[in-house]
């Protein structure tokens, strides 16, 4: 029995390790900007621990170091982390009959890159929900300790050394690039950029992200929608 527990942990843990090392360079740059913008080591850690997502932590530290008020905080964080819904929604289809207790720790570290691990294994039927539970929680707890240490750095490292202030745009130009898939990607990812610094120019406080994103959005399903219904694609199967 034992061996067999501790083969799962071994297993899972090697599974993990690719993005626990991930996080670690992108916790401590998270960590240091975080810092410099006035956190206490304490908020980085019950920022990490309570919210979690690279993504929102990034955008909320940045927006609040530029004075928005909570509300826009709120809103935009809510609205970046609404992916977190469907990839919920596509693991529920291995999670059927799990204990609540266990449903819920397991969503608590769903991330991009967990989601992806996990369903590639669920996928080839050699999974379970507990060893995708010691992937999430592995990388959960590689999370805070790495934007706790970026914390203390921060304090000791110079504003803006390093491009360190540049981190928060180069992560989503990043992950940006590799959505890039089709011409309705390229199209909606246009459009934002173009809504978020019109209304930036026109609008005064911060919502201008957030309208952007929901313009955007809406655009994107418009586009699919009559590409889907496109003459020129019947009988092809075929979505741009």
């Amino acid at each position: 029995m034992r061996s067999g527990i501790r083969g799962t942990i071994v297993e899972s843990c090697g599974v993990a390790w690719p993005i626990c090392i991930g996080y670690v360079a992108v916790g401590i740059a998270f960590g240091v900007l975080a810092a410099q913008a006035g956190f206490s080591l304490i908020q980085i850690a019950l920022m990490s621990v309570i919210v979690f997502a690279g993504s929102a932590q990034f955008i909320a530290v940045s927006m609040i170091s530029s004075g928005a008020g909570i509300i826009a905080v709120i809103l935009t964080a809510f609205m970046v982390n609404l992916r977190h819904v469907l990839m919920s929604s596509s693991l529920s289809l291995f999670l059927k009959g799990t204990h609540r207790g266990l449903l819920s720790a397991f969503a608590y570290g769903i991330t991009d890159e967990t989601f992806a691990v996990n369903l590639i294994r669920f996928n080839r039927g050699d999974w379970d929900v507990r060893r995708a539970l010691i992937v999430n929680q592995s990388a959960n707890a590689f999370w805070i300790v790495s934007t706790v240490a970026g914390g203390y750095l921060g304090e000791l490292v110079p504003p803006g050394s390093f491009g360190i202030d540049y981190a928060l745009t180069a992560m989503f130009l990043c992950l940006l690039v590799f959505q890039l898939s089709g011409k309705i990607t390229v199209l909606v990812s246009a459009a934002a950029g173009i809504f978020s610094v019109a209304f930036f120019l026109l609008l005064p406080g911060n919502f201008h992200v957030i309208l952007a994103s929901i313009l955007a959005a809406t655009l994107g399903v418009f586009l699919k929608t009559f590409s889907e219904k496109s003459p020129s694609r019947e009988g092809t199967g075929h979505v741009v």
